[in-house]
């Protein structure tokens, strides 16, 4: 995916900020649209489809955390959070509930492009249909490699664009440890002890469709002192 064709939802309540941050995407060569709070925003979710949307936490009447949790139910369309200064617990929270990222305020534009470019790549490409799929098994679980699609039975289970990625780089090493340093540095974001607190949320957000006991992973699993192993039947 590139620059040029993605579209992005902004929701915010500061008008101000959600034009600025329009005016700078749309120079970036983004196609951006905007929604005022949380009911707005699923007006406009409700016909059109988005590569991304980036949404403040703290707003009138529902908040972002909570329109988070309830998006995830239908949709998988990577979600970028912008939070305050201090709001440690947002931030889990926000990432607990399926968001991909987030951001503390104030930030730079430029880190803002940064992260939005860094998460559209991590977005799964589609692959040509001429391709062999290769097939990973965890019980009842198939993992496509090549398509990035996980099936039980006859089912999708929905992935974020985070879990996408973690499953990519899990699968590239079946039965090898992968150190939380190095998942922080695959995708894309800033090293620190902050990032790999939120690498271990998504972990435990992503056991939660692939385990059937989350607490007592079988295939995904946790090496002491060495990081997190899938460990395919």
């Amino acid at each position: 995916m590139t620059d040029l064709d993605a579209h992005l939802l902004i929701v915010d309540d500061d008008e101000r900020i959600r034009e600025l941050l329009k005016k700078f995407l749309m120079r970036n060569g983004f196609l951006v649209s905007a929604a005022r709070d949380a009911a707005h925003a699923r007006r406009v979710l409700s016909g059109l489809d988005f590569d991304m949307i980036i949404l403040d936490v703290m707003m009138p009447g529902e908040d972002g955390v909570s329109l988070t949790r309830s998006l995830r139910e239908t949709h998988e369309t990577p979600i970028l959070l912008l939070t305050a200064k201090g709001e440690t617990e947002h931030r889990i929270a926000g990432l607990e509930a399926g968001a991909d990222d987030y951001l503390t305020k104030p930030f730079e534009p430029k880190e803002l492009l940064l992260r939005i470019n860094a998460i559209l790549r991590r977005m799964p490409e589609t692959p040509s249909q001429e391709t062999v799929p290769k097939i990973l098994h965890l019980g009842p679980i198939r993992y496509d490699l090549e398509r990035g699609e996980m099936w039980r039975g006859d089912e999708l289970v929905r992935l974020t664009a985070t879990e996408s990625q973690l499953m990519k780089i899990f699968s590239a090493c079946p039965g090898e440890a992968v150190s939380r340093t190095k998942l922080v540095e695959d995708l894309g974001r800033d090293r620190g002890q902050a990032q790999e607190r939120a690498v271990d949320v998504q972990i435990t957000r992503l056991r939660r469709k692939i385990e059937e006991t989350p607490k007592q992973p079988r295939y995904l699993q946790t090496v002491r002192g060495a990081g997190y192993m899938l460990s395919p039947d």
